[in-house]
Formats: C-alpha cells, structure tokens, sequence
C-alpha cells in the first residue's frame, strides 16, 4: 500500500467553501488529503495582515509541508465572505498578492491561488509555480 498524498489550502474557516476546495484539490492534484489552515478572510491577511499574523500561517504552512510532504499549497478565497466583504474583483487581487507572499516564504512547493466562486465552484487566478 503506498503513502497517502497530501496537500495544504490556507482557506477561509467558513465550512461551505471547505468541501468544494477540497474536492477540487484531490480531482485537479491527485491528494488524497488536503490539510488546512483556516483564518477569516484569508487573501485579506496575506496579502495585508501583520507581520505576526503572517509570521503564524507561515509557521503552519513550513509545518504541514514538512510533516506531510504536501507538494501543493492552495490559497483560497470565495464569494460572500464574511471575514472580507469585498468584491469579487478587489478579493482576487488579494489572491494574487496573497500568493506572492506565500511563495517569497521559500516552501518547497507549488503554491496556487483560486477564488471560490457564488455556485461554490474553484475559479484559478493565479496557476502555480514551484
């Protein structure tokens, strides 16, 4: 029997975007689990927050990647949130930068950013690199 797959998604703690983030993790990625770090408004805090805030995703991403050996890391954002009501224009540019601070941490991993959209299905807006 071979090692399960893993993956790792910063997404919101809303639970109606947790399933069909997940569901499109294992279909696109072939994991067989995706762990997750949730926050309230996640693209807000990447791509703003403050140095400790960041400083503590950072630290659960390093961790997550070390200990499951994730080869791919989601950052989420979605329609409706309540922990960044913003629009759906201004919330992917979050995305964007969200995922450039991700990637200058350094993990070694591909880091990918998707915006969940009304009908709770997975737009990417920014596709990945190692």
């Amino acid at each position: 029997m071979s090692e399960p797959i893993y993956g790792t998604a910063i997404n919101c703690m809303d639970g109606r975007v947790h399933l069909p983030l997940l569901d499109w993790m294992k279909a696109t990625y072939g994991v067989d689990y995706v762990d997750l770090i949730t926050e309230p408004g996640p693209d807000k805090l990447l791509s703003s927050g403050s140095p400790e805030a960041l400083a503590s995703v950072r630290d659960k991403a390093q961790f997550l990647i070390t200990v499951r050996g994730s080869k791919i890391l989601v950052v989420a954002g979605h329609h409706d949130c309540k922990g960044n009501p913003v629009s759906r224009e201004y919330h992917k540019e979050q995305i964007r930068k969200g995922v450039a601070v991700v990637r200058s941490w350094g993990l070694p991993a591909t880091i990918v950013g998707v915006w969940i959209n009304q009908d709770w299905q997975v737009e990417v807006v920014d596709k990945g690199e190692a």
